[in-house]
């Protein structure tokens, strides 16, 4: 049965949404705090790949150590956005379903760590060495503190998101909107998306770099098609 059988209005859902953001904020906003404590530290792990970085502007290097925060931060904070997102629906849950949010937030969490740890450990530092391997005598670089913590940034928040397919796969077919057979059947157009994504997300052009992401990325894409099978809505009927 429904947790909540009454239908919360349109204005109730905007309440309950506007709540869930502020609370995530403020998980957000303390981690980051936190993580700046630690920002020297983090910052001399981030630009270990580099030999000499540089930053422009009077603020450059204050700012930098704000904006890796603010990264460090949102990941910290991570097992307080899933649990607040589970929250928000749960109203449109089943009593048993409900009882899933320890599970789901412990392994969202693990996905999307684990996406940004295969990230930072083994895709950036080949796809680095790649890039900085066009350098010349006469052509050298020099690069801007800020815009690589943005890069190194994004890239890790990228692939952790790109990790959290088999949790946006269990929702999916707890609603009923996928099933495995589905999956089953749209593995060669999985395999073309795949590599689309793995194009795009990765920093270099070369093919060991981009089949570093597409190998697991299609391994998580199995592990989705068993889940859908065993948790979907539509598998039951």
């Amino acid at each position: 049965m429904l947790r909540n059988p009454r239908e919360m209005s349109f204005w109730e859902h905007l309440e309950e949404l506007r709540w869930r953001l502020i609370k995530s904020l403020a998980a957000v906003l303390v981690t980051s705090i936190i993580a700046f404590l630690f920002s020297d530290w983090m910052l001399a792990i981030i630009t270990r790949p580099i030999d000499k970085i540089y930053f422009i502007g009077i603020g450059e290097a204050f700012s930098v150590r704000i904006k890796l925060s603010l990264f460090a931060g949102l990941v910290l904070a991570l097992p307080v956005l899933f649990y607040q997102a589970w929250k928000f629906v749960v109203p449109g849950l089943y009593a048993s379903e409900v009882k899933m949010v320890v599970p789901v937030v412990v392994f969202a969490t693990l996905f999307f760590v684990g996406g940004a740890a295969f990230c930072f450990f083994l895709v950036l530092p080949v796809g680095i060495e790649f890039l900085m391997s066009y350098a010349t005598d006469k052509l050298q670089p020099m690069i801007q503190v800020s815009k690589y913590i943005s890069f190194v940034g994004w890239m890790t928040i990228s692939f952790g998101a790109v990790f959290e397919l088999p949790i946006v796969s269990y929702f999916l077919g707890r609603v009923g909107i996928i099933n495995s057979r589905m999956l089953r059947k749209g593995r060669r157009v999985a395999v073309v998306v795949i590599l689309l994504v793995a194009a795009i997300a990765t920093p270099s052009p070369d093919m060991f770099s981009q089949l570093m992401l597409a190998v697991p990325l299609y391994a998580l894409y199995e592990i989705s098609v068993i889940i859908v099978r065993l948790t979907g809505r539509a598998e039951s009927r």
